[in-house]
């Protein structure tokens, strides 16, 4: 029960189906008016109840759990109603590839929204510091978000760890790959992806440090079968990529941006490759469209090997180059001890954190087969000084200790620590995280 002196309650609950049986429909109307809150602080069209069942599908596919913070008076006359939450909040865990393969269980953390009527009441750092500890307590090491606004969440705690950026590529005459074909693509019915796409991404995910496992949400977009207003989108195609064997091992999503669109341009919706053969094989049919003239990408890697691949490089134009995943660290020993490490060295780091998870001084030892992480004993000299936002930069090798240095962020006591970090922390192929959530 509220306190009747406190004007906020936050509540956390699941998702729940219409039950038609019982006729008791109140777990569904709460999440409905959590769903439907979250767009409106997303500027998404007001949601019809058919849009709303499928999404509490995919929050029951993921084992979401929703966060809301309710007015315990009620709301004024004509206004929303209070079973409407003022602030939204949710998370689910997935798997995230941490470099050389290795899986770590990661708490995920979306829908985040405050109604503008009700900003600076502490309602996010309430929502957010009751989620971590409760991350926490559950033995869960890292927490991860995407952020609208990047001014936001190092506050509490999150790095920025993986970037992306957009790209247009000119498919006129000037595209040719340096590429002989070992496979071969197909035009297949989009739905096919609905059961293909996750065990290609599974492929990709277990190649690519940073990636994290997709949520239900994307089988139904890349195949067309929820688009991003919830509908059904037929303008969406696709390709199949098989390799030697005949075995499907890499697809593309797409569609064309219209005759009004100059030059002829296909929007690629995703891309997804279980071999380097299979990416640039997908890039070479996208090439070959008769009639179109460019291709748009809006959530392509920093690192690619497209633009190397081609004969001219110059086809692809990038812009908007942006932070993608943030990282936080909750448990320092566990998410470091989780790793494997490029380098055998030992590392002294002296960690700061504001809400004090991952507070302390830690001796990183890589120099057998499994990292070892524990206090830092007494006399033992500092080697590197860092936030725990920091830390969480450059878990996943994307951001370079020597950067975060220089910009002084990170303080070096022993001369040459940063360098070795940047060793330490280097992962076997580009970072990238292709899983917005």
């Amino acid at each position: 029960m509220a306190d009747p002196k406190e004007k906020y309650v936050i509540e956390r609950f699941r998702s729940a189906a219409k039950d038609t049986a019982s006729g008791n429909d109140a777990g569904y109307r709460r999440a409905r008016d959590w769903i439907r809150a979250v767009g409106h602080g997303f500027h998404d069209e007001h949601r019809a109840d058919e849009v709303i069942d499928k999404i509490i599908g995919r929050h029951l596919a993921d084992n979401f759990e929703l966060t809301g913070a309710y007015l315990t008076a009620g709301a004024p006359t004509h206004a929303l109603d209070a079973d409407h939450p003022v602030a939204t909040f949710g998370s689910f865990e997935k798997d995230m590839n941490i470099g050389f393969g290795r899986q770590l269980r990661t708490h995920l953390i979306t829908s985040v929204t405050v109604r503008g009527t009700h900003r600076r009441k502490g309602l996010l750092r309430r929502m957010m510091e009751g989620d971590l500890a409760a991350a926490k307590e559950a033995g869960t090491a890292v927490a991860a978000l995407t952020a609208s606004e990047a001014s936001i969440y190092g506050r509490f705690g999150f790095g920025v760890a993986t970037f992306e950026r957009s790209v247009k590529v000119d498919t006129g005459p000037k595209f040719r790959l340096l590429h002989d074909p070992v496979g071969s693509v197909e035009i297949a019915d989009p739905k096919v992806l609905l059961d293909l796409a996750p065990a290609v991404f599974a492929q990709a995910h277990h190649r690519t440090p940073g990636s994290i496992i997709r949520q239900e949400f994307y089988r139904n977009f890349v195949s067309g079968v929820i688009g991003r207003d919830g509908k059904e989108d037929r303008t969406v195609k696709c390709a199949l990529h098989y390799d030697a064997d005949g075995t499907v091992d890499g697809y593309v999503s797409y569609k064309f941006a219209g005759w009004d669109s100059k030059p002829t341009t296909v929007e690629l919706l995703d891309i997804v490759a279980g071999t380097d053969a299979a990416y640039l094989e997908l890039w070479q049919f996208l090439g070959s469209i008769d009639l179109v003239e460019q291709i748009s990408w809006q959530d392509a890697p920093v690192e690619d090997p497209l633009a190397w691949a081609l004969v001219d490089p110059r086809c692809v134009s990038a812009s908007d180059h942006r932070d993608m995943l943030w990282l936080r660290i909750l448990d320092v020993p566990a998410a470091l001890s989780a790793r494997r490490y490029a380098a055998k060295d030992t590392l002294v780091l002296d960690v700061s954190d504001g809400q004090g998870h991952g507070e302390g001084r830690w001796l990183l030892n890589t120099a057998g087969s499994d990292a070892v992480v524990t206090e830092a004993p007494d006399g033992a000299a500092t080697d590197l000084s860092l936030d725990i936002a920091d830390l969480g930069s450059i878990y996943l090798g994307a951001v370079s200790p020597l950067t975060l240095l220089a910009a002084g962020r990170i303080r070096e006591h022993t001369p040459g620590a940063a360098f070795r970090a940047q060793q330490l922390f280097a992962v076997e192929r580009p970072t990238h995280c292709a899983t917005h959530f």
